[in-house]
């Protein structure tokens, strides 16, 4: 007997040196084709004792899986192999980049990281203020597919705009929640004066504004916020809308009290001039400039890229989706969306809002009588969809990340999608016929109740009517056209063309923006409002043509920089705007401005 248990000893022991180590076997890296981000990564190993786990670099990648896909070229990667007896190997890697696109959005991945760990960083968390995991209902930490832990964070560039937008609504006793009856008055034209310089009317200025604003975020940005943090997200989004309407007030008068206008009639406004002249009337001149610097550069890549190519790329993208034929044909497609906005460009502002004053109010209605009548073909799902709504803001589900991750989500898109803070429509405004600044800034108030409080809380509750707000693995404008195809079938296509429009009408905008930076660093004259616009055309074509993953990313991320050097400025000049607004008030209340309509 103990002779045989020998023998069974020896043998298991012989069988286990034969196995031997953990071990490599195979390691295959793929470059399938000059597509960016569809690299691919395989390992096989032997050895050790099974079964293998495998831990990627890549969040995306399951433990249990030995291979990789959708990985970015020239980015390097690693893979630790382990097995159930605890041995361990590792191996690096980087997929080989074989087309210009693939090295460039290669370079710019790294690039971005650095900026996201910047702008995205989490104070909260790093003060040891609250613990950032992800705890799921059962109380085990959620991890990603490859074993990270999940975290909630609560971006620096989040807490500055509403920061921002907080001490602006304090600061102008909260204009944003009393000021709305004036603002549609001055819309309406009721305070218009003929002799009033500026180059569009107060409607033509809000219409370029809220162009700009309305766009792919309030389709797609609210659909992945309300199916990543629930619905309760719905509810920050209304309230960050809300105090964000304050900021825009706070921007768009100092527009159009700093703004310049030439011997021509030409207005040229926005942070650039308030920054540089309003700081250098306080003493601060030498910080005025370099801010106003600053905004002017990110300005002109963000007008490249999330103003333009970035609208181009999803608009083809969508379009070629719901219309097979167009597969292929992005070269095509952008070429003539380039005619297209250099045939209203080159016209200056004045061109640019006799078209968004059309397509605005047009798209703006498609979209919302869309979203009324699933609304209301579902109107016995309200009493249940407030309930998640309300629940989900204070109550939330831990497997959405807590309080924190919900309320967050709901707060970054609102953020995100009014640009209250970042400048932009100030630029716009600036160009308005008035002669009281503040006249403006009571108009510019509608841009985040329009864009925020209306349309992206319609996506959500249409999102949230028909069940559609967890995504089952769908994502952004295309959860959201299920949505509403569920009840339309025939919504899906009225969808792509709001799509287009919405991205047409966002790059005119933005090209807009874009050169008065430009001939703020530049100096305005022919020839360089000419370079600017043929770029501006050259690269709606690239946005179409081309797949630039980190470089649009990058691009996005100096829209929200913009931000920065804004809203110090902001916060420098409030005490002025706040005078403005006190001193226009009492004229409006002693009859000593006039109703003229």
């Amino acid at each position: 007997m103990r002779f045989g248990l020998v023998l069974l000893l020896s043998l298991f022991s012989i069988a286990s040196f034969a196995q031997g180590k953990l071990q490599i076997e195979d390691f295959e890296i793929t470059n399938p084709s000059d597509e960016i981000n569809d690299g691919r990564a395989s390992i096989k190993v032997k050895g050790g004792t099974p079964p293998y786990y495998y831990k990627w670099s890549d969040q995306g990648t399951d433990t249990l899986s030995r291979t990789a896909n959708g990985l970015v070229e020239g980015l390097g990667y690693e893979v630790m192999v382990y097995d159930a007896g605890g041995d361990t190997l590792y191996q690096d890697f980087k997929i080989p980049s074989s087309s210009v696109a693939e090295n460039l959005n290669g370079t710019m991945k790294p690039v971005v990281d650095g900026i996201s760990k910047v702008i995205f960083w989490d104070p909260f968390f790093a003060m040891g203020m609250y613990d950032n995991r992800v705890i799921l209902e059962n109380g085990e930490v959620a991890r990603h597919p490859n074993g990270d832990i999940r975290t909630n964070k609560i971006p620096f560039i989040v807490i500055w705009l509403i920061f921002g937008a907080i001490f602006f609504t304090i600061r102008m006793g909260f204009v944003n929640f009393w000021g709305w009856r004036h603002s549609i008055k001055l819309v309406r034209g009721k305070y218009d004066e003929d002799d009033a310089p500026g180059e569009v009317t107060h409607f033509q200025a809000l219409a370029t504004a809220v162009s700009a604003t309305v766009g792919l975020g309030n389709i797609a940005g609210v659909a992945v916020a309300i199916s990543v943090g629930g619905p309760g997200a719905t509810f920050w989004l209304i309230v960050v809308g809300l105090f964000s309407m304050a900021s825009k007030f706070t921007e768009c008068t100092l527009g159009v009290k700093y703004r310049d206008i030439g011997e021509d009639g030409v207005v040229e406004g926005g942070p650039m001039r308030y920054l540089r002249k309003g700081l250098a009337n306080k003493g601060m001149g030498g910080l005025g400039k370099t801010l106003a610097v600053i905004f002017a550069v990110l300005a002109i890549g963000a007008s490249f890229g999330g103003g333009n190519m970035f609208q181009a790329n999803q608009a083809y993208q969508i379009m070629a989706g719901e219309f097979t034929f167009m597969e292929g044909y992005g070269s095509v497609f952008g070429l003539v969306m380039a005619l297209l906005v250099g045939a209203v460009i080159l016209g200056g502002i004045r061109s640019i809002a006799k078209v968004t004053e059309k397509i605005v109010p047009f798209m703006a209605g498609l979209y919302v009588i869309a979203a009324l009548i699933i609304i209301f073909k579902n109107i016995g799902n309200i009493g249940g969809a407030f309930e998640l709504i309300i629940d989900g803001a204070f109550s939330p589900k831990a497997a959405l990340g807590g309080f924190i991750g919900v309320m967050i989500q709901g707060v970054r898109r609102a953020a995100f999608s009014n640009e209250a803070g970042v400048g932009s429509a100030a630029i716009a405004h600036s160009a308005a016929k008035t002669k009281h600044a503040v006249s403006e800034g009571f108009v510019a108030l509608l841009e985040p109740f329009i864009d925020t409080v209306v349309v992206c809380t319609l996506t959500a509750l249409v999102l949230i009517f028909t069940g559609f707000y967890d995504d089952g693995g769908l994502g952004g404008a295309q959860l959201t056209s299920q949505a509403f195809g569920s009840v339309l079938s025939w919504f899906p296509y009225v969808l792509v063309i709001a799509i287009f429009l919405f991205a047409f009408s966002t790059m005119i905008s933005w090209s807009y923006y874009g050169l008065r930076a430009w001939t703020f660093l530049f100096g305005r004259n022919q020839m360089t409002e000419i370079i600017y616009k043929v770029l501006f055309c050259f690269f709606v074509w690239v946005g179409s043509t081309v797949g630039l993953g980190a470089v649009l990313d990058f691009s996005d991320m100096m829209i929200l920089a913009m931000a920065f050097p804004n809203i110090i400025g902001l916060l420098l000049l409030s005490g002025e705007v706040r005078a403005e607004l006190k001193d226009y008030w009492t004229k409006i209340k002693a009859g000593e401005i006039l109703n003229t309509k």
